[in-house]
């Protein structure tokens, strides 16, 4: 018999994905360890749905901003307003939003560990382990050992569980996102509007994505992003607090990281390893949107490995894409097309934020995002918004 430590579960990677995965084993009775990097906060605008709040218990203590309304910027510099009727969208400052939900795993039982993950060997008997780096009080690195009978991959766009497990993943594609967190300046000064998303759709912010302004209450959050080799993100997000007025504000921090493009076709390695998050590449296209698809993973993935804990079932596994993908594969589907034709020139981008003008537009954009599912009720608006579509696809609606 092996002396190292046996988990049911090593998650590895504490962001939404890896703390939510975490917090559902433990609070079932399974012994997990939360393996997570020190100092890592991830670009990221903050947005979340009221759903989510919903779904995962969050507190509202949590909530930093309320924003009632998106202001979307065309290449022209036209401005539409797009008001949430009856909603919010809810912004949290991923710092102490993270750390709340590790956390809370770690109050419902888990086991939490600073580190990065090196590798996973396997024992005599099959069993994974893994194998992470620590550093002690005096600045020197050790390799620790840990059984575990299921790992959890929720460590980012470039996982490197995802590396090993499933060398299929090292084929996809990112978008890097970069942004700053300010001093948000007050109210009466400027254009900037503590209840407003602007988003910037201008080939200079962001030649295939775009550029945000988010607020966080006292802080905000200005950034670009862009899979364009080349392209400075730093200049392009210099540029734009010049252009809304908060080139004086004082910068707090800045973060950049890559954002994946698509989910991946396969999440588990057939054997003892289940993908999530980042790592699994579900991040929403078009709008980038992670937390709540992270989130969602990460639980979907912990239903999966209790499940192959349960039965031994190594097929149990594959039922967290399968059933991710039932639920939203449909909704990225039609996102990729729309961040496929919509961003790929600036006189698209002007007749798209043209389509956004329309309050049937508006009115099922919010409640699809509120509710996190393609709206399929008002088929009369459907039948508009197609119509509509159609004609700025042609070129034959006015811009």
């Amino acid at each position: 018999m092996s002396d190292l430590q046996t988990y049911d579960a090593v998650v590895v990677g504490g962001g939404p994905a890896g703390a939510t995965a975490a917090n559902d084993l433990a609070s079932r009775g399974h012994r997990v360890l939360l393996l997570d990097r020190a100092g890592r906060i991830k670009p990221c605008g903050g947005a979340i749905p009221p759903r989510l709040l919903r779904d995962f218990a969050i507190p509202e203590a949590l909530i930093v901003a309320r924003c009632r309304s998106a202001r979307i910027v065309a290449p022209s510099s036209r401005e539409v307003d797009m008001p949430i009727d009856g909603g919010f969208v809810a912004m949290v400052d991923r710092e102490i939003f993270d750390e709340w939900l590790r956390e809370r795993a770690a109050g419902s039982g888990t086991e939490r560990q600073t580190g990065t993950f090196v590798r996973i060997d396997r024992e005599s008997d099959g069993v994974a382990v893994v194998v992470y780096r620590v550093l002690d009080a005096g600045g020197e690195e050790s390799l620790v050992r840990v059984r575990a009978r299921a790992v959890i991959g929720a460590d980012g766009a470039t996982s490197a569980v995802a590396r090993q497990a499933i060398p299929q993943s090292r084929k996809t594609k990112n978008v890097f996102a970069y942004h700053e967190i300010l001093e948000a300046p007050k109210l009466d000064q400027g254009a900037y509007d503590g209840t407003r998303c602007d988003i910037y759709y201008q080939e200079q912010v962001s030649p295939d994505f775009y550029g945000w302004i988010f607020p966080h209450g006292d802080t905000l959050s200005i950034g670009v992003g862009s899979a364009r080799k080349g392209f400075s993100l730093r200049n392009a997000t210099r540029d734009l607090r010049a252009r809304a007025g908060l080139a004086g504000c004082a910068t707090l921090r800045r973060e950049g990281a890559p954002i994946p493009l698509r989910p991946l076709k396969k999440w588990d390695n057939g054997r003892d390893v289940v993908l999530a998050g980042d790592a699994a590449g579900i991040v929403a296209p078009a709008s980038g949107e992670g937390i709540f698809y992270a989130m969602t993973g990460g639980r979907l993935a912990a239903d999966a490995v209790a499940q192959f804990l349960a039965t031994g079932k190594v097929a149990a596994l594959a039922t967290a894409r399968t059933r991710f993908m039932k639920a939203h594969g449909l909704v990225f589907w039609v996102l990729g097309i729309m961040q496929y034709f919509w961003y790929c020139n600036d006189r698209r981008r002007e007749r798209f934020v043209k389509m956004c003008a329309d309050p049937d537009v508006q009115r099922l954009t919010w409640e699809a995002y509120m509710n996190k599912e393609l709206v399929r009720k008002s088929p009369l608006a459907h039948a508009r918004i197609f119509l509509n579509d159609l004609g700025h696809l042609l070129g034959l609606a006015r811009t």
